[in-house]
């Protein structure tokens, strides 16, 4: 279903106040904007995006804000096909201050125990598996490294959902 949006009347409504439903940590691959593929407008999503859609104290620190002084009720990660980050981090990539963020990664990289050989950027099963077990891993380190998002996990009065958006079918599958 695509809504018609009318970009100035949401500039206006949203001029002095914010009531988003949901905060998303995504990728920063320019085919991933959570507004588009949720076709969200303004004032609907916190938007947070950042190589590999990984974990670190600002992004944690920004999801605290949301739920609890935006209001936010769903926190999810959304991870996605053909991701760069992931493709470096499977290749042992080493490049400046990307090797830090590829290192947060690699233990979704070790995680995946399917794959025996080819275990490299060029194996298309391989880098899914590894996006896949990325976004569990950050789903699970949310609340460990939250006390307060884990407290309103535990109250149900947030949820806590991942998913994976295949780039070439538009489509995502949700965990």
């Amino acid at each position: 279903m695509n809504i018609n949006r009318n970009l100035l009347r949401q500039v206006n409504e949203t001029s002095t106040e914010q009531h988003p439903f949901a905060f998303i940590l995504s990728c920063i691959d320019s085919r991933t904007s959570a507004e588009l593929i949720f076709d969200q407008g303004l004032g609907d999503i916190l938007s947070c995006r950042v190589a590999g859609n990984i974990l670190n104290d600002d992004i944690v620190g920004s999801m605290e804000f949301a739920v609890k002084i935006a209001g936010v009720k769903l926190v999810m990660v959304l991870g996605h096909s053909e991701c760069g980050a992931i493709k470096g981090a499977c290749d042992h990539l080493r490049m400046g201050s990307l090797t830090g963020l590829l290192k947060k990664i690699k233990p979704a990289v070790q995680a995946e125990i399917k794959t025996k050989e080819n275990r490299n950027s060029g194996n298309f099963s391989f880098v899914q598996n590894v996006a896949s077990i990325n976004v569990r891993k950050v789903m699970k380190q949310i609340p460990r490294r939250s006390k307060i998002i884990e407290t309103l996990l535990r109250k149900r009065e947030i949820a806590l959902i991942g998913g994976m958006y295949d780039v070439a079918a538009g489509e995502v599958v949700f965990y």
